[in-house]
């Protein structure tokens, strides 16, 4: 027979994992796309947490109130580990891409880096820098997950 602080414990302990799991799925799916007054850019992928060899899709997002202007086709999107070494750049043509506010661009990265190999598990960052309407940078970051 179990201790009756024994079985107190576990329902406490079974209780605060249930409300800390619900606030960091809350917390988790949120915060991806703002619209804000002014320059701002949003990334966001369909999830944060993806299966090696899954197909990610990443939407880059005017979400202010003024155009965007990026330095070449792929819309300054890259992928690096978390040291900041590059990953992934989509190939691209070097003219001047614009988005206007509430426009999106969509990119699909099969998980292959630019050296051709495949990229291994652990967290990547997701980043994006264009400029505003008076030349001042605007940037915008995420990060994911590949699992085995």
């Amino acid at each position: 027979m179990l201790a009756k602080s024994l079985v107190i414990f576990i329902g406490i302990g079974v209780i605060a994992a249930l409300g800390f799991g619900v606030y960091l799925i809350d917390v988790k799916n949120t915060g991806q796309l703002v619209f804000v007054d002014g320059p701002s850019v949003s990334i966001v992928t369909e999830k944060f947490d993806f299966k090696k060899g899954e197909e990610i899709t990443i939407r880059i997002v005017n979400s202010g109130t003024v155009p965007l202007t990026f330095s070449d086709a792929s819309y300054g999107l890259r992928i690096t580990g978390l040291s900041g070494i590059l990953m992934y750049t989509p190939v691209s043509a070097q003219v001047i891409s614009n988005l206007d506010p509430g426009d999106e661009i969509e990119f699909s990265w099969n998980q292959i880096k630019n050296d051709g190999d495949t990229a291994l598990e652990g967290l990547y960052k997701i980043s994006v820098k264009g400029m505003d309407d008076v030349g001042k940078n605007v940037e915008k970051s995420t990060t994911i997950t590949i699992w085995k």
